[in-house]
């Protein structure tokens, strides 16, 4: 069976060390997120992940979710793991204490998150759809609601949905054309199909509460005339209960490459009872309160599959034995020496390894602005809040594209055993490959980074976080060891500023030229980004070797790891550079007619 042991140490290193994550709890009013307290949620929440859904993973992916009349059933073992999620109070770690919750800080929350992800994505998908709905109405919903569906959501005793893609209508929900009928009684009718819905049906909980992008009569067209509704399976009776069966109906769950325990169901609202949440034509900005935490949720998908991938290549690559080091025998009292030997292997092991943990930094300290949004200086405030709005499609789309790679590297380090199912990594390249789809496909991050961060802000918040790029940098040019790193991020903030720079006036004369070098302009601005948190891990583990032998094994791995990126990693920059500046007629003069055969 694959093996999981949640990054315990790194994410110590990362809150306590890295980002004095105990600093800006309390100064954002999270007096009791404690030392104590959060290492408490970190180790129960890594024998959760590790003892309870680690174990279900693969035999759901073999069993998958099944389909019966308008039922779904979910994998054996699926609803005991949601039971134990529910008894432990998991989903109520950053919920309101107003209505059941613990009140503790979300990036918290999210490092529990991506341990759960880890231990299995397709099962993960419940828990984090309702978190997202728990955001929405906390925001949202009118106090009535707030009280009506929170504390049973922020509870696990019901679950939650995003319901917006329709058959016609994937990305572009603009076009949804899903509709809510006023009815006497101040409720909706909601009509329309939608499709690719996560836990749409299953048996895990007693209620599930959709939350459906709907047209009113006479909307406006586009994403101006969309309204959100809150549509539960179960309608609620006078004690807010659930009573009689709403007309949602799961007509079929669909067939897919990988998350095969995760219901994605496709759902037929046929006079469904609906109700309003927020104003008459603002769904999109209220659904966006669940999406933008879903896309942080998503990156911790791709995350958790990456270090699941890597955990079983070095497990497998230390016993496999294969050949003779070049150099001579490193284990002449064995047949051969294992695989982790080989240089090759080393790459492979090194750049999931370098991507892995920084990705995790990323992840972080995009997941502590959230925190700071709750500062106690409102400038603390707006600061996170600009920060959050530029990294968030750099953290969705980055840490997916890598997951795809390095969970690739995981089936190429262990040969024909990757490939075959008994190993369980293929399960990881095949549960990674949604992630560049989920929530916005990574086009769409790319597109929402340079054209409304960066070009929509006139470069503001791009110089938001290359302020923060000449501080590190500064700080690293005084140490011998760390300049190296020093020269290669003031130079990349030089450029990665003069590239923007080129797409504005370019993309000024022609909209072709920003949107074709998007995709490009994201894994640039990703790498950059992982280089700029590998020199703060670098400084600080420069700076405590010497506490311990068992330490100085985890930080000369930081120092050594974080060598391995700059010099392997950070050069790819290098071609995405050139392709930045070359020019959109590459892409568009093309006629269509080419591409028929």
């Amino acid at each position: 069976m694959p093996v999981y042991k949640a990054p315990l140490r790194d994410f110590r290193f990362l809150l306590n060390e890295v980002f004095d994550a105990p600093r800006i709890y309390e100064r954002s009013g999270f007096a009791e997120a404690t030392p104590d307290v959060v290492d408490a949620i970190l180790s129960e929440g890594a024998k959760f992940a590790e003892n309870v859904v680690a174990p279900i993973n693969q035999g759901g992916d073999e069993h998958g979710a099944h389909w019966e009349d308008g039922n779904v059933t979910t994998p054996p073992g699926w609803k005991q793991a949601w039971n134990a999620y529910r008894e432990g109070q998991w989903g109520a770690i950053a919920a309101s204490p107003e209505f059941g919750g613990q009140g503790l800080p979300e990036s918290l929350e999210l490092c529990f998150n991506e341990m759960v992800n880890a231990a299995s994505v397709a099962w993960r998908g419940c828990s984090g759809l309702t978190l997202g709905a728990i955001h929405a109405i906390q925001a949202h919903g009118s106090d009535e609601q707030k009280k009506l569906y929170l504390p049973k959501l922020i509870d696990a005793e019901w679950s939650g949905t995003m319901c917006l893609t329709e058959p016609h209508a994937g990305s572009d929900v603009g076009i949804v054309s899903s509709t809510a009928t006023p009815q006497a009684d101040g409720t909706y009718a909601i009509n329309g199909t939608k499709i690719f819905i996560t836990y749409g049906e299953h048996d895990l909980t007693s209620n599930i509460v959709h939350l459906v992008l709907a047209r009113l009569p006479g909307a406006p067209k586009g994403p101006k005339g969309i309204s959100l509704f809150i549509v539960p399976k179960f309608l609620l009776d006078d004690s807010g209960n659930a009573g009689a069966r709403n007309p949602v109906i799961c007509s079929t769950i669909e067939k897919k490459m990988g998350i095969k325990g995760s219901p994605t169901c496709v759902l037929n609202f046929e006079d469904a009872k609906g109700y309003l949440i927020g104003p008459e034509h603002g769904g999109m900005a209220c659904m966006f309160t669940m999406m933008n935490y879903a896309r942080l949720d998503v990156a911790q998908h791709g995350l958790g599959q990456s270090e699941r991938a890597l955990q079983n290549a070095v497990a497998y690559t230390r016993e496999r034995l294969q050949m003779l080091a070049p150099n001579g025998a490193k284990f002449p009292e064995k047949v051969a020496d294992p695989i982790i030997v080989h240089a090759d292997i080393r790459r492979m092991l090194l750049t999931m390894k370098s991507l892995n943990e920084g990705c995790r930094a990323l992840t972080t300290y995009a997941t502590l602005q959230l925190d700071l949004k709750h500062h106690k200086d409102e400038a603390e405030r707006v600061r996170a809040d600009g920060m959050l709005a530029f990294l968030t499609p750099i953290v969705k789309g980055f840490d997916t594209e890598t997951a795809n790679e390095t969970t690739y590297w995981g089936v190429q380090s262990m040969g024909g055993h990757g490939y075959i199912r008994e190993s369980g990594m293929e399960q990881f390249a095949r549960d990674a490959r949604i992630t560049q789809i989920y929530e916005g496909t990574n086009t769409i991050q790319a597109n929402d980074l340079l054209r409304r961060k960066v070009l929509g802000s006139k470069g503001a918040l791009l110089e938001l976080f290359l302020a923060e790029i000449d501080a590190v940098a500064a700080e690293l040019s005084g140490d011998s060891d760390l300049a190296y790193q020093a020269d290669a991020l003031k130079a990349h903030r030089t450029e990665w500023a003069a590239l923007s720079r080129d797409i504005a006036e370019r993309s000024a004369k022609d909209g072709d030229e920003a949107a074709g070098a998007a995709f490009d302009y994201l894994m640039y601005s990703g790498y950059v980004a992982l280089a700029f948190f590998w020199g703060r891990m670098s400084k600080v583990a420069k700076q405590s070797l010497g506490k311990s032998a068992q330490d100085d094994v985890f930080y000369k791995s930081k120092l050594q790891t974080a060598r391995f990126y700059f010099e392997r990693i950070l050069p790819r920059t290098r071609t995405l550079a050139i392709t930045l500046k070359a020019p959109a007629s590459t892409l568009m003069d093309i006629a269509e007619d080419a591409f028929v055969f």
